[in-house]
């Protein structure tokens, strides 16, 4: 089931940038971010319980999507079957391990839908082995999931305190 993020600040969920701290190029920071980055934390719940697991991830030069894939034979894909609504978090404390300050972080809130045998599935397959090349037989395993991440907002930190939250736009 595809249910719209609910609005956090204002309740216009177009296209936007609505800073909390200072103004900057979001979407760049976001872009470069990920771009650097070749892992996250997504963060599922299910009975009663958050629950975090590291993956390798591709996303789609909008923004607007993100994939990562996972056995079928685990607690995270049983979660992701029970609910679709995850979050991703990235970050770049590993390039400044003594610097909390310049340290930059997102999360990524959305929708996750498992892709089937589909175009949709081969192209994230194909995104996610030109960042993660080790990944290709696994991603051929029957037993492997392929999900997208429909991203509903992205919410930018800096400054260990600085937060920008971020609407991709919308395609079609």
């Amino acid at each position: 089931m595809n249910v719209p993020d609910e609005p956090v600040l204002g309740t216009d969920t177009s296209s936007s940038q609505e800073p909390i701290g200072e103004e900057q190029d979001v979407a760049g920071n976001i872009s470069r971010l990920l771009g650097s980055q070749p892992f996250g934390v997504l963060c599922t719940q299910g009975w009663g319980q958050p629950y975090g697991a590291v993956v390798a991830f591709a996303y789609d030069s909008g923004l607007s999507a993100l994939a990562f894939c996972t056995p079928t034979a685990t607690r995270k894909f049983r979660l992701l079957e029970e609910s679709s609504r995850v979050a991703l978090v990235i970050d770049s404390r590993s390039l400044h391990p003594d610097d909390m300050m310049k340290v930059e972080a997102v999360t990524v809130t959305g929708n996750a839908l498992r892709l089937a045998e589909s175009e949709a599935r081969r192209e994230w397959a194909q995104r996610i082995v030109q960042r993660h090349g080790y990944l290709r037989q696994f991603l051929q395993a029957p037993s492997t999931a392929l999900f997208r991440i429909d991203a509903f907002r992205y919410f930018y930190v800096s400054r260990f305190q600085e937060v920008t939250q971020w609407v991709p736009p919308r395609s079609g």
